[in-house]
């Protein structure tokens, strides 16, 4: 779609409601997980929200949904749990492994992950509004949004199903593999991560193809 007028201040459907007067009956938002960590999967979710809350409002009590980064992850467990149980909104979640990360680099993983998701939301769904930059490959037409998880309320939804879910791979992570604090950092490269790595070495769920993880980087595995 070509450019859009700049919405006003707060109006976090107004991008859907933009693509809805093109003619377009079902949307989505998608948004993505854990591209940066060192190790476990990428995650992304798709999300169709009732057409009666673009067209007439959010409900009391959802009007906070916002951007996952920016919520407290006893707020992001709520929302995920309103989105995903009973409340009329439609949704996929699909992931891609360390292991595949590692074979086709991180940014087709991501893309791949993203259509997966699309995808289980069936043959019915016609746009996209997309976190970030364009996907050239993604499997329907597309809006992309730079900070799209706090423009509009499609994404936003996306960005805490996929945030959640993957919290939880990397807390049941902890439990398979302890002492690397999966639990508390997620997999993200902080100097607790890293000291761990080099102190016990890497493991099945780390992405060997990310530097400092390279085994052709000195000094960080143990011999």
């Amino acid at each position: 779609m070509g450019p859009m007028a700049r919405p006003p201040v707060q109006d976090r459907f107004f991008h859907e409601r933009s693509v809805f007067a093109t003619g377009v009956r079902v949307l989505a938002g998608v948004d993505e997980a854990g591209r940066g960590p060192l190790a476990g999967p990428v995650v992304a979710a798709a999300v169709v929200l009732p057409r009666s809350w673009v067209l007439e409002g959010m409900p009391t009590g959802w009007e906070g949904l916002n951007d996952s980064k920016q919520l407290s992850p006893p707020l992001r467990e709520r929302f995920f749990e309103g989105l995903t149980t009973g409340s009329g909104v439609h949704f996929s979640i699909a992931s891609v492994e360390a292991d595949v990360i590692d074979a086709i680099d991180i940014l087709q993983a991501t893309h791949r992950a993203m259509n997966a998701a699309l995808a289980g939301l069936g043959d019915d769904l016609e746009h996209a509004l997309v976190d970030g930059r364009p996907v050239r490959s993604l499997r329907c037409p597309q809006t992309a949004l730079v900070k799209g998880d706090s423009l509009s309320y499609s994404i936003a939804a996306a960005s805490v199903l996929a945030k959640v879910t993957r919290d939880r791979v990397m807390r049941e992570a902890e439990s398979k593999w302890p002492g690397y604090g999966f639990a508390t950092h997620k997999g993200y490269p902080t100097p607790e991560h890293l000291e761990a790595v080099g102190r016990l070495g890497p493991c099945p769920i780390h992405r060997l193809s990310f530097a400092p993880l390279r085994r052709a980087d000195p000094g960080l595995f143990p011999p």
